[in-house]
């Protein structure tokens, strides 16, 4: 099996589609076994066909509807509303507006590109510079890592046989710790570069509360996928197709945006994401029955505790791993592939299954705004108009912020476990 990730590196490497890099490395390692070809087409159909999978087409729909009628530009004008006396309040309502989209988009790749186009021309106006914005919007995209519905979360918690309804409590405070440190980094680092306020005063209570009812329909989505799971009303899957009612409801009946040719484009986008994803999905189940077959589950967690068997230590070890995997593959891939492999390891030596999941789907959704495949690094640089360079000097203080959550993962397990024990139970 180690031959057969040497091979899905090489082509990686060479710029082969990520899908197909897995797709050919998983039939090398049939052809080298001399496995019944028949097996690997199983897999393939199986592992893309998973009731609990379909969440994850459902969900990319419902975030791409809800795009579609409205919701952003509600919820941009809250975000404003509340931020718009604080230094560099642009980027304030980047990281606000990513946490309240955290529970619409799913996707940090969609939330900083769209980021980038709705509030890249007034980052320009009010005179930012176009490295800074770009990094602020692709780093506050990566509160959707955790906060529900996350699609990272779903492939981890249905790969791992870990509780989503768990792991979608648990995400709220990552996610809002996350908005808050790089709301101070925001702060910090516009005072530097002279960002100023866009208005002297806070804005009246009346105010808040106006844009905060305008933009309740999209606030209440995250909350109601919470109590619809936690009391048993819809399985995972079963909320992922509620969602899709909920975006078409709100789209056509409440804010009467969603037109039908919005519709039909909402359609055709969401079909392409959609084909990559289960691409991927399908060919990474050829991939995961290789690592069962050679037992690699045992082999890696046997040299990773002869280096240490301190648990802190060895979650070190392993986020280090994630940082770099997430450098050169994407966030789903890394899900797929990685979760059997690591999850138990983590297990053995103590970790919290749920606590892990944060930290892993924190860390390797951190990779998307890292060369050499940060696919958020150069949307949001190509969408501002800057280089790579540029964002990333720019944006070293919320490169920071992202870390400290992370560290504070660590450090503190029982507060990200406060509200999944507090609903589901120690």
């Amino acid at each position: 099996m180690f031959a057969t990730i040497g091979i899905f590196f090489v082509f990686l490497l060479l710029g082969m589609p990520v899908a197909f890099a897995i797709g050919v490395s998983g039939f090398s390692f049939f052809a080298m076994r001399d496995l019944p070809m028949t097996i690997l087409v199983q897999k393939s159909i199986s592992t893309s066909q998973g009731f609990t999978m379909l969440a994850i087409p459902l969900f990319i729909l419902a975030g791409n509807l809800m795009n579609s009628c409205g919701i952003t530009k509600r919820l941009m004008k809250f975000a404003n509303a509340c931020t718009g006396h604080m230094h560099g309040n642009i980027g304030q309502v980047s990281c606000l507006l990513s946490t309240l989209m955290g529970g619409v988009s799913g996707s940090a790749v969609a939330d900083a590109s769209m980021q980038c186009r709705v509030l890249g021309p007034e980052m320009n106006r009010l005179g930012y510079a176009k490295g800074w914005s770009a990094a602020i919007n692709g780093l506050s995209g990566l509160v959707v890592a955790t906060i529900p519905p996350s699609m990272g979360l779903i492939i981890y918690g249905t790969v791992g046989e870990v509780s989503i309804g768990r792991l979608f409590m648990a995400g709220w405070v990552p996610g809002f710790l996350m908005c808050l440190f790089l709301m101070m980094a925001v702060n910090w680092s516009a005072k530097k570069f002279g960002y100023k306020p866009e208005y002297k005063e806070r804005a009246p209570l009346s105010e808040i509360l106006k844009t905060l009812w305008s933009s309740i329909w999209a606030i209440m989505f995250p909350v109601l996928l919470i109590l619809l799971i936690r009391f048993g009303i819809m399985s995972p899957t079963e909320s992922g197709a509620f969602a899709c009612a909920y975006a078409l409801f709100v789209g056509s009946v409440v804010h009467k945006e969603l037109k039908w040719k919005d519709l039909l484009e909402t359609l055709r986008s969401s079909v392409k994401d959609i084909t990559v994803i289960t691409i991927i999905l399908a060919f990474s189940g050829v991939f995961g029955y290789g690592v069962v077959y050679d037992d690699i589950t045992v082999t890696i967690a046997n040299m990773l505790t002869s280096v240490t068997t301190n648990p802190t230590l060895l979650l070190l070890l392993v986020i280090a791993f994630l940082l770099v995997c997430g450098m050169f593959m994407e966030t789903t891939v890394i899900a797929l592939i990685l979760t059997p492999i690591l999850l138990p390891v983590m297990r053995s030596v103590g970790v919290d299954e749920v606590v892990f999941g944060m930290i892993m789907m924190t860390a390797v959704t951190f990779g998307v705004m890292t060369p050499p495949v940060g696919t958020a690094l150069y949307a949001t640089s190509d969408i501002m108009g800057c280089s790579i360079e540029d964002t990333m000097k720019y944006g070293w203080p919320f490169y920071l912020a992202i870390i400290a959550v992370i560290v504070f993962m660590i450090l503190f397990p029982d507060a990200v476990l406060f509200l999944p024990n507090l609903v589901y139970g120690a």
